[in-house]
């Protein structure tokens, strides 16, 4: 076990040194545990002031209002669309978009992502569009769990266009994906730019100019990097700010992650492995606690 630690030491010193990591760990940030009909949280967003989450795959298509202050479920709704695998939420403001396009596996041809229009609080289920793509890079389909590149769990909207960043098992890198939604015919993703993450990414946000990608290592370290938007859409010109948030040993497997004026929301599902385990919970970060 003192071997196992003194490793660990080493792994994290390392990073530290050659990415320039900051230490932001968010265990003492926690907002609360989440309620165990959230136990798979795999996303999060804002919409006119409230904060939204979903279970993933197996799970019943539903979307859960959360209270921001102490992270218990105000309202859950029942969604028109099948849960195959929901891995990514985001909003134009109008419309709530669900990325179903989990892809572990590496062997999904059905790519999909939700288009629900969302007024008054409440979704409009008989107005729900689909929008099916594919990526263009990927030519094989067989089953490769956790090593292939063309998983993706992390989404934004920003200049009319939804915004996909990839899992990259094999590469621990991401890959910039553009997607039209306002096609409706089966459309091939857009590939913009890469970036060397050495974690895999499994949500985004967007905010004043900044993209916020957090994921985690096989190892169970958690981090969350920061980019500058350079251009209109594009992120990946400049070194990010690096930020270490913890292990999900005590933090939970981190897969959700919104933005809004005030700070960083971020939600971690439950975790559990043969070195411990942890709970669903709600965590959130103020912005001042982010370094210049």
């Amino acid at each position: 076990m003192k071997k196992f630690f003194l490793v660990y030491a080493v792994i994290i010193f390392q990073w530290s040194f050659s990415q320039q990591t900051d230490f932001l760990k968010i265990r003492k940030f926690r907002v609360a545990y989440l309620d165990d009909k959230i136990r798979e949280t795999s996303g999060l967003s804002m919409l006119n002031g409230k904060l939204y989450t979903f279970n993933d795959s197996g799970n019943a298509p539903e979307l859960f209002e959360l209270d921001e202050t102490s992270g218990s479920i105000k309202n859950t709704l029942t969604i028109n669309a099948k849960n195959k695998d929901w891995e990514a939420l985001t909003n134009d403001g109008k419309n709530f978009y669900i990325g179903d396009f989990g892809n572990n596996g590496g062997t999904r041809r059905d790519l999909e992502i939700y288009k629900l229009p969302f007024h008054s609080n409440e979704p409009k289920n008989d107005s729900i569009a689909k929008i099916s793509f594919y990526y263009p890079e990927q030519t094989e389909f067989i089953p490769q769990y956790t090593n292939n590149d063309f998983d993706a769990e992390a989404m934004i909207y920003l200049n009319g266009k939804l915004h996909l960043f990839t899992k990259e098992w094999k590469s621990k890198s991401t890959s910039h994906y553009i997607i039209d939604p306002t096609t409706s015919e089966k459309q091939k993703a857009e590939k913009v730019e890469s970036y060397k993450t050495n974690f895999v990414v499994t949500d985004a946000a967007y905010f004043d100019k900044k993209l916020y990608l957090v994921g985690y290592t096989k190892k169970t370290e958690v981090f969350l990097n920061v980019f500058t938007e350079t251009e209109p859409g594009i992120f990946f010109k400049e070194t990010p700010k690096h930020y270490y948030l913890g292990s999900a040993l005590a933090v939970g497997q981190i897969e959700g992650i919104a933005v809004n004026e005030s700070g960083i929301y971020i939600s971690g599902e439950k975790f559990k492995s043969r070195l411990g385990s942890a709970q669903p919970a709600l965590y959130f970060i103020p912005k001042e606690e982010l370094q210049d």
